[in-house]
């Protein structure tokens, strides 16, 4: 009987034993992002152990980490149940109120996963930190607060060290988030992803040579360690941006950095979608189009990767597979529709609304019902997401280049509804080129009042951004001389060449000299001539500043002698 007892207390202890190795395993699996091999790890796990609700609790993280919300609730509300550690359940669910946006059931959540736990219990806290930080609607403050009260009970845990690295981090508290991963290495060395972190913060700060030190630090020790190779490639890709001359070469050794973090995940659901937003900024639409097709084998109902099938086969030239899978996912309630979304949507209608002229000198035939559709969807782009603006300056471009006037004044007012758009002065000086040319050459009839305000307007937006460049007061000066009718217009034009005189004067003798600006100067001269006729003094001075010009010009001889 002794015997049994013995060898029954010593198998009690080996379970414990291999329950926390393997608890220890799926935390690393977690943190190398092999979320697969985690889940398999937990659900192990749970057959040894079928009442811990912890085990539930830390498998429903790992679908929450792949954003798979209904998987991780089932398991959070199944741990509850439980008959060990069912209060960490709590928090998990608290999160997903945090993503729904319910900070009051969350709080609540957290309250009840505190509530019996004895003093030097720290956990609880540590994994409310990591939910108020990971939440899709997160509140970093407060996770601090949470974590600060784990630190005090133990100043040296790892876990809650790095758990507040995140959250300052998260919250641009680089010198904060420094010290807490640099304490949290220094108090467990084996945890890889706070040396890794450093390395992040580095890349943050721009200081790419120092990053990829710091990550081939990583590589070294731990080099089967795969999100190590994702920074990597996100430090390549973004020094290839900010070195031009390196870009090319720099995105290649980023997409091979992105493979090989790739392989040492486990190619899951959530590890491709990574991979995919990726290729979107390295702009490898080839390879987007093969991945979103990868991760369709995976999952045929997700609807996120209609949205990767819409962008690559819009940029791989299938128009028409793009405008209907983007159709449908933006049809569809239930997803989280983006500015992007709309942009690639309208892109291709406006892709298929301008097709290819018959020969290279033809203007195309524009399907005008198509085109206006597009143009709203890109409205719908920008007015979601400002920046969209920025992708919309080219666009508008090729149909100015091919004096389509009136469909490029169409893409630049878009353009030109964020006034903190990189493209913003040009953009706007384009919108009143385009509106002042569509007009330009039609009888004063058939003109269209409602653009031509337009133009004068954009030509203002210029010369307030910008008071020296001297184009916008000319072209101002001629939309308002179209308005010829308009007193208020005729003001306007006498204005903004006077302005323009003034702004190339200040420029100096040498502007002043050239030929450009001398042809501009008689056309000022002239128009504020005749602008001014009434006042013979005034007038005679514009046309004899002129003359001094060009001396023999026709026009101007007449009005002297009429003005005498």
């Amino acid at each position: 009987m002794n015997k049994v007892k013995i060898f029954s207390i010593a198998l009690l202890a080996f379970g414990f034993s291999s329950y926390a190795q393997e608890i220890e395993l799926a935390k690393k699996a977690i943190d190398a992002e092999q979320y697969e091999k985690a889940k398999s790890i937990l659900k192990s796990a749970i057959k040894v152990k079928p009442d811990n609700g912890k085990i539930a609790f830390l498998l429903g993280n790992v679908y929450l980490q792949q954003s798979q919300q209904d998987s991780a609730k089932m398991f959070f509300q199944k741990g509850l149940t439980l008959k060990e550690n069912a209060n960490f359940n709590y928090i998990g669910l608290g999160q997903i109120d945090l993503n729904n946006g319910n900070a009051a059931a969350a709080q609540f959540n957290f309250d009840q996963s505190t509530k019996d736990i004895k003093k030097k219990d720290i956990e609880q806290f540590v994994y409310i930190g990591k939910a108020l930080t990971n939440a899709e609607k997160p509140d970093y403050k407060k996770a601090v607060v949470n974590l600060s009260k784990a630190k005090i009970v133990n100043p040296n845990d790892a876990q809650t060290l790095m758990a507040l690295g995140d959250a300052y981090y998260a919250d641009k508290n680089q010198n904060e988030a420094y010290k807490a991963y640099s304490n949290a290495f220094d108090a467990d060395p084996t945890l890889i992803r706070a040396k890794m972190q450093l390395g992040v913060l580095l890349k943050g700060a721009k200081a790419f040579a120092e990053a990829k030190s710091a990550f081939d630090g990583v590589v070294a020790t731990s080099p089967n360690f795969g999100p190590v190779y994702r920074e990597l490639a996100e430090t390549y890709f973004q020094w290839g941006t900010n070195d031009k001359p390196k870009y090319t070469e720099y995105t290649a050794k980023a997409l091979a950095y992105y493979e090989k973090y790739m392989s040492l995940t486990d190619y899951s659901l959530a590890s491709r979608f990574r991979h995919a937003e990726f290729l979107i900024v390295a702009k490898d639409y080839v390879a987007l189009e093969k991945e979103a097709n990868e991760m369709k084998k995976l999952d045929k109902v997700n609807p996120r990767i209609l949205r990767y099938l819409g962008y690559a086969s819009y940029e791989n030239g299938k128009s028409d597979e793009a405008i209907k899978v983007l159709t449908d996912y933006i049809a569809n309630p239930a997803n989280k529709v983006i500015g992007r979304d709309y942009l690639y949507l309208g892109l291709a209608q406006l892709k298929n609304a301008t097709p290819a002229p018959a020969t290279p000198e033809a203007k195309p035939v524009i399907n005008d019902a198509l085109f206006q559709t597009a143009v709203t969807n890109l409205r719908k782009a920008v007015d979601l997401d400002k920046p969209m603006a920025n992708d919309l300056n080219d666009i508008g471009k090729k149909y100015f280049d091919q004096k389509l006037y009136k469909y490029a004044a169409a893409i630049y007012e878009v353009a030109t509804t964020n006034p903190n758009s990189k493209n913003y002065l040009y953009d706007n000086f384009y919108l009143g080129y385009a509106l002042y040319f569509e007009n330009s050459d039609k009888e004063a009839s058939k003109m269209d009042i409602v653009a031509l305000k337009k133009a004068d307007k954009a030509f203002d937006n210029v010369s307030i951004a910008s008071p020296t460049t001297q184009d916008a007061y000319i072209y101002r000066a001629r939309v308002n001389s179209l308005l010829d009718k308009d007193p208020i217009a005729q003001q306007q034009m006498a204005k903004s060449y006077e302005e323009y005189i003034k702004v190339v004067t200040a420029k100096g003798d040498a502007e002043v000299a050239k030929p450009a600006n001398k042809t501009k100067f008689v056309e000022a001269y002239q128009n504020l001539a005749l602008h001014n006729k009434k006042d013979k003094v005034k007038a005679t001075e514009y046309v004899t500043k002129a003359l001094a010009i060009e001396p023999t010009n026709a026009d101007l001889l007449n009005m002297q002698k009429a003005l005498k």
